[in-house]
């Protein structure tokens, strides 16, 4: 992560309604980078939090699959606000899918869809593989969801798919890429949204000491994000980050009450997505620190 990048003081884009529009300018903008630097310098760069968090999204798919396009994508799992695979009814046979899946982000503007099915025989436990497909794709219809009040600037789709052509992704659906895609997601969206508040700590003007401890707090997710997902001691540390940016809410609120209310207004719509895998993440947490030397 080129450093100096992040501190030297920097125009962030203007809002996009497009999001395939607005992220191709970012890419644009940046160049070639690194996953984690996508995170940090996008999200420093985003206008809103929402923005921030779809960059550490994108950032988190190109971990989980490096041969991702360069436009927007998105990994549809989730079925009835369950991730688990006994729960799911989209069906791989042979490349063909038909299914439903019912919260895609961005789902609407994505170029790319990655898509977990079931695929085992009949009779055996149920498996899960990891298709690809694009939306144009005869079979394949995204329908843009309403807006919600949390991030509302990001938009949401349900897939319908019938019998729609795909390409397989080598590996089990699950163990490489569902289960260590919340992992990545956690890591990379923190490290976008600690930016976007770095870069509004900078702009206006917070302590020092506070824009020092989110910075140290980037330094810490830089090495969070060299852990393999499955590394139970990667898991810890990264239950330590969001132990650290917990702490730092109550200065993170006072600072931005006391500067230009627009900012205070949208981390107080948006900050709400950082508590929405809490549960999951304090479980996992729990189990590593159970299998590891931390006591």
């Amino acid at each position: 992560m080129p450093w100096q990048t992040l501190l030297k003081r920097r125009e962030r884009l203007p809002a996009n309604p497009d999001l395939a529009e607005g992220f191709a300018t970012l890419l644009q903008q940046l160049g070639t980078v690194t996953p984690f630097e996508l995170a940090v310098a996008g999200g420093r760069l985003m206008a809103t939090p929402g923005l921030a968090f779809l960059v550490g999204y994108q950032a988190a798919l190109r971990m989980l699959w490096p041969s991702a396009p360069a436009s927007l994508g998105a990994l549809c799992a989730t079925e009835q606000r369950s991730l688990r695979p006994a729960d799911m009814q989209t069906r791989l046979t042979g490349l063909r899918l038909s299914g439903r899946k019912d919260f895609v982000t961005a789902g609407d503007a994505a170029d790319w869809l990655l898509i977990a099915a079931r695929s085992e025989e009949p009779g055996q436990e149920p498996r899960l593989s990891l298709a690809l497909i694009y939306p144009d794709e005869p079979g394949a219809r995204v329908e843009k969801l309403p807006a919600i009040p949390l991030m509302p600037d990001i938009s949401h789709g349900r897939l319908f798919l019938d019998n729609a052509l795909c390409e397989l992704l080598a590996g089990d659906g699950w163990d490489a890429y569902v289960k260590p895609f919340r992992t990545l997601e956690d890591v990379y969206v923190l490290s976008a949204m600690s930016a976007w508040l770095f870069g509004v700590g900078q702009e206006c003007d917070w302590p020092q000491n506070l824009q020092l401890r989110l910075l140290a707090l980037l330094g810490g997710c830089a090495e969070a994000s060299r852990q393999a997902p499955n590394n139970v001691v990667g898991h810890v540390l990264l239950g330590g980050l969001f132990a650290q940016f917990d702490a730092l809410k109550a200065e993170v609120n006072e600072a931005l009450a006391d500067g230009p209310p627009q900012w205070a207004a949208m981390w107080q719509r948006d900050q709400a997505v950082m508590d929405l895998a809490a549960g999951a993440r304090s479980k996992r947490l729990a189990k590593a620190l159970a299998g590891s030397a931390v006591d």
